[in-house]
Formats: structure tokens, sequence, C-alpha cells
């Protein structure tokens, strides 16, 4: 009897593991300023990409991503922030959220937007102005992310759409 619960054992972690390393996230960028390098950060302040698409093998937590001009901060000070978590979902409710961030240290710096594509297409958010609704100018603000709760999402950001 044990035997067959050890190979029932093992099967079920082999499975949540290839479902796990499954897992793939792709973060795109569009830039039309002429001007600028995209930027995603990861946690811990790595550089994960420079304007390549980047690709996460498994959740990406916690990324940021702007447009470098020159006047950004390495965490997106004083530039308009696209803040990341993309993951699977493992529940109801829970999966991918992105949003855009103005709260200080951040501030306006040129218009941006992002958007899901495969999972989620079209769901997203634009800001073209300092005041834009669609973007946290401080941490009261109303909940303006954009959540996505299907396996593999992916995100386009766009500078100067």
């Amino acid at each position: 009897m044990f035997p067959s619960i050890k190979a029932a054992t093992l099967a079920v972690i082999a499975v949540a593991a290839g479902k796990a390393l499954a897992e793939n996230h792709t973060v795109i960028f569009v830039n039309n300023c002429g001007f600028g390098t995209p930027t995603l950060i990861g946690q811990g302040g790595v550089v994960l990409s420079t304007g390549e698409a980047y690709t996460s093998n498994g959740p990406l937590i916690g990324a940021i991503a702007y447009l470098q001009t020159g006047n950004c901060g390495l965490n997106g000070e004083n530039c308009t922030v696209v803040e990341i978590t993309l993951e699977n979902p493992t529940s109801p409710e829970t999966g991918s959220v992105s949003d855009i961030s103005l709260i200080p240290p951040h501030a306006f710096s040129v218009t941006t937007g992002f958007g899901y594509f495969g999972a989620c297409e079209g769901a997203g958010a634009d800001c073209n102005n300092p005041n834009c609704g669609p973007a946290f100018q401080n941490p009261a603000d109303p909940v303006w992310q954009v959540s996505c709760q299907a396996d593999n999402a992916n995100l386009a950001i766009t500078f100067c759409d």
C-alpha cells in the first residue's frame, strides 16, 4: 500500500512542478518618443531589460517600468512608472495586476500606457497628463489597478502614444 501512496504523491508533485515551471510572462515595450530608454526593474533594483522584450519563467512580482530620459532614478523617481505583478492565479481574485503610479517621488514624465496581451487582451490604462485619472497620485487614491485572472498574462508598455 505504501508504494502506491508514494507513487501517487510523486505524481502529484511532478504535475504541480510541471505547472509551476510552465508559467511565463513577457513584457514588451513600444517607445514612440524618439528618445529615452525603456527600463524594467525587478525586485532589489535588478535591471531586467533596457528595451528588449523580457520573459519571466515564473511569476514577475513587484517590477516597475519607465522610460529612462536621463532624469529618472533607478526606481523610477521623477518619472511615470508602471508597477507590475504578473503571476498565474492560484485562487479566485488573484493573479496579475498592473497600474500607473505618479505617487511622489514619481512624477509625470511622458505619456505612458500599458495593456495585457494574450490573456486579458484589451485590459489596460493610459496616462497622458500629470493629473490623469487612471494613475495613482497618492496612496489614498481609489484603486486604479488593472487585473488579469488568467494564466500567462503578458504586458505591453507604450511610451508617447
